[in-house]
């Protein structure tokens, strides 16, 4: 256990009067749960109900009123759809204190969502079949948003999947390389900064396709399984969802679901594209957007893999030479090393460029 999570674990972990505000006494059960990287994450439980209440993280989310707003905007629509039959999954919804508001505590970071039973997450993908069902889901999630008016959506996240500026963001962390790094992963630089010509074609691309509701964290753990049925039951983590392009989403699966490593892998060897995996995650995507997606979009998909993983990677490096500011670190490198394989995921989608490319069209 790390010094910080010894600190939380002898902490009170939430305080009577917020319990109170959501109908629980001083004796329910209240413990951490998940394992999200952003937000803290609570289980309350007692004998008649259970409720999930989470800590915004207001570095990263400065207005945590914007994150409520969203998620109400797309729970009533996907609550329409569903009462229509054209919403087949559960609902993550919003669950109001009892003077109706939706933010407690002394800094307004807390909200409250309905805890929705029969589904676990997955952390690592080991099967196709796992890879679909997770693919099927966001796909049918992105499809009852189809004629959602995106932008009416808070950004709650500005330049969130802007390749253009996480360039410019590398570009600003080579000239002050003020953690004395460069020149130790000059090379990785040099490489990213090749790839620039992937801004051009990005941008171009996405001038001809329509702004959709994107989740923006397709992570499979952002799905709940139902082993007894064998299909993902709800799309969660609504906190990123904003107005975007498909790619992104398609992307950000392949990147997370398609290496048989984690992402902070110590054995870079072994990290690559699976192609059974990215083949289950293409079918399941388009499955789930049949009839809604444009050839446009459709063609746009293996572009977002492609950036994805070079965006990210470039995220990590640009970390690694700020001195680890962004993202959390346990080791010496650990920026390092996350960006080395993100670059080696992307390296192998160009590899088999030929082999999966095809199966999008």
């Amino acid at each position: 256990m790390s010094v910080e999570s010894a600190a939380v674990a002898a902490m009170p972990l939430l305080p009577a009067d917020v319990l109170a505000a959501y109908q629980f006494t001083p004796e329910a059960t209240v413990r951490l749960f998940g394992n999200g990287h952003i937000n803290r994450t609570y289980l309350i439980e007692n004998s008649i109900q259970k409720l999930i209440l989470q800590q915004i993280n207001t570095q990263i989310f400065p207005a945590p009123q914007q994150l409520v707003d969203n998620a109400l905007r797309i729970e009533q629509h996907l609550t329409v759809k569903q009462q229509q039959g054209l919403y087949p999954l559960q609902i993550l919804r919003q669950q109001a204190r009892q003077d109706g508001h939706y933010l407690s505590g002394e800094q307004a970071d807390l909200r409250a969502l309905a805890f929705i039973d029969g589904g676990r997450s997955i952390e690592v993908v080991e099967t196709p079949a796992q890879a679909f069902a997770a693919a099927l889901t966001f796909g049918q999630f992105a499809a009852a948003l189809a004629d959602f008016p995106a932008d009416e959506l808070h950004t709650v996240i500005a330049d969130f999947h802007n390749l253009g500026f996480r360039f410019c963001q590398l570009d600003d962390a080579i000239a002050a390389n003020k953690a004395g790094r460069l020149v130790d992963c000059q090379e990785l630089v040099n490489y990213c900064q090749s790839q620039r010509a992937l801004v051009t074609e990005l941008e171009q691309l996405c001038a001809d396709l329509p702004r959709r509701v994107c989740h923006n964290d397709t992570k499979i753990n952002n799905m709940l399984y139902s082993d007894a049925e064998g299909r993902g039951i709800a799309a969660i983590d609504l906190d990123t969802c904003m107005p975007g392009y498909w790619l992104f989403d398609f992307g950000d699966m392949v990147r997370t679901c398609c290496s048989p490593e984690p992402e902070d892998s110590l054995n870079p060897a072994a990290v690559r594209i699976r192609p059974e995996i990215f083949t289950a995650l293409a079918q399941g995507y388009l499955q789930g957007l049949a009839g809604i997606i444009t050839a446009a979009e459709r063609q746009s998909l293996w572009l977002g893999a492609k950036v994805m993983c070079l965006m990210i990677g470039i995220r990590f490096l640009t970390d690694h030479l700020n001195g680890d500011c962004y993202f959390a670190v346990h080791r010496p490198n650990h920026n390092l090393q996350r960006a080395e394989n993100q670059l080696r995921l992307y390296l192998d989608l160009l590899a088999q460029q030929d082999q999966l490319q095809p199966l999008l069209k």
